[in-house]
């Protein structure tokens, strides 16, 4: 008995490398599909001889000149056209990961700790937090702001100052150091962070302290959530738009020193056991001559927004419990509503990156279900054969674990994700920026790859960013890299724990 479930395992595994090496097979036939056209027609003009050709010249009564005149204008005309009216690239110079100090790391038993010095909360409510720190794929090297760390938590607008500034003002000079730009040469800056946003702007502290000129457009982004960084990398490139030769200076970070929630709620706690300090500093440019050194040229942007729906709109909410304590309440749909947002965002985004055989297939599912109500499965398109890499917004295990499976990911896809959410945890809208920087200082990157970053956030919102490497990023010559020095311990294996709610 045990011999035929053995040999039918053995067929079956057979079947499914057989099926594997048709499609692969497929997309080949598909995506070359021009080339494959064209070719009978090459093998026709190779037969034929400069006899023939001349032949054929002389059959028309040409003249050589009018045909060179006419040839020449009409090219001149095209070449002018094509580069008045072309968009400008833009390009990602680099970019910059803040690592805080190891004084501000804060394992799970000082996190607890601090939880219960403070005071505030319930034996139930600090059992339910230690059960969210074992099963969110946290390590014990994350980071928390000072004022988070003190005994007791005294939480003050002085010191949420002093956070975002070492986080923002850390990651802009490791950025400027490594890219040499001159301050004066940026056009644009762009900062983004949902939950503190003080007078003067935080994009107003950066244009203070670095001393930027008096026309630079300053924008800053608050209560935008997690999928805020590339709003604000759509918002820099159509920025640069109207902006010849120009930087873009974009800052992604959040504050927790004045989002501290020390009531009850457990909806409310979450965010809490979650969140950590983290920032990062990206570098745009569309001046041509920046092409050779910049790392990647931005290809696409997508933004999606549910906002419109009352079940998405009012799934992450900043608000006052019972206690009139105020924190941000996730509610029980998110899960459902970050997977509406995201099917929506990539449903978009298939026909601009997948190839025309993912398309292919995608749209005859999509006829034999809709319009000959064939009972099949919805065929979800291979979003491998259009990226290289794939950067998920590290914000909670079970977002992660949902679309691993939902778009038939590998652990190698998905790796720079979850190691960021283990050593950095949920940094807001910057995790995106640390995953990067994972598969960089792996030595992944090739040029040519293609690089799909997506994030979802509060709104709710899915957005996504599209990049494609212009060079092979070596690791060993990446300066201020927040992985370097530790890069050798990863990927580390996580137990596989079921995840509460994100």
């Amino acid at each position: 008995m045990g011999t035929s479930e053995e040999k039918q395992s053995m067929e079956n595994k057979q079947d499914g490398v057989r099926l594997k090496y048709v499609k692969l097979g497929y997309h080949y036939l598909i995506s070359n599909a021009m080339y494959i056209c064209l070719l009978p027609i090459i093998v026709a003009l190779a037969h034929l001889s400069i006899e023939d050709l001349v032949h054929l010249f002389h059959q028309h009564q040409l003249s050589l000149v009018s045909v060179t005149l006419v040839c020449t204008g009409l090219t001149v005309c095209l070449a002018t056209l094509y580069f008045a009216l072309r968009p400008r690239e833009v390009y990602l110079l680099d970019f910059s990961a803040f690592k805080p100090d190891p004084s501000l790391m804060v394992s799970r038993e000082t996190f607890m700790r601090q939880s219960k010095d403070t005071n505030s909360f319930s034996e139930e409510t600090l059992a339910f937090q230690r059960k969210i720190l074992e099963r969110s794929g946290y390590g014990q090297k994350t980071y928390a702001p000072e004022a988070a760390l003190e005994v007791p938590i005294d939480p003050t607008m002085a010191k949420a100052r002093k956070e975002v500034e070492m986080v923002m003002f850390g990651a802009i000079d490791q950025l400027l150091a490594k890219t040499g730009v001159n301050v004066k040469d940026i056009g644009v800056v762009v900062v983004n962070c949902s939950l503190f946003n003080p007078t003067p702007s935080l994009s107003a502290m950066v244009v203070n302290r670095y001393k930027l000129r008096g026309n630079i457009l300053s924008y800053n982004l608050g209560g935008m959530g997690c999928s805020a960084s590339l709003i604000s990398i759509d918002l820099a490139k159509r920025l640069l738009k109207d902006q010849s030769n120009s930087y873009a200076l974009v800052v992604s970070t959040e504050s927790m020193t004045l989002n501290w929630y020390g009531g009850n709620n457990r909806s409310m706690l979450i965010t809490n056991c979650l969140f950590r300090l983290g920032g990062a500093a990206v570098l745009l440019t569309n001046r041509s001559s920046e092409r050779r050194r910049s790392k990647y040229q931005l290809m696409q942007t997508l933004r999606t927004h549910k906002g419109a729906d009352d079940k998405s709109f009012k799934c992450v909410v900043q608000q006052e419990d019972e206690s009139k304590k105020v924190g941000i309440m996730l509610s029980r749909d998110l899960m459902a509503v970050a997977g509406e947002a995201i099917k929506t965002n990539i449903t978009m985004l298939g026909p601009l990156v997948l190839p025309l055989s993912e398309q292919l297939l995608f749209l005859a599912n999509l006829i034999g279900r809709k319009v000959f109500k064939m009972k099949m499965k919805q065929y979800v398109p291979d979003f491998k054969l259009a990226f290289e890499h794939i950067c998920i917004h590290a914000g909670g295990r079970g977002v992660l674990d949902q679309i691993e499976k939902n778009l038939a990911l590998t652990r190698w896809h998905m790796e720079p994700s979850r190691m960021t959410l283990y050593r950095f945890g949920n940094t807001s809208s910057s995790s995106l920026w640390y995953e990067l920087a994972y598969t960089e200082a792996k030595g992944r990157v090739r040029k040519g790859d293609r690089l799909w970053q997506i994030a979802f956030g509060s709104g709710f919102k899915c957005n996504s960013v599209v990049w494609r490497a212009l060079r092979t990023i070596d690791p060993n010559k990446e300066k201020s890299n927040p992985w370097t020095d530790e890069i050798e311990e990863f990927p580390i294996h996580v137990p596989d724990i079921s995840p509460i709610l994100v």
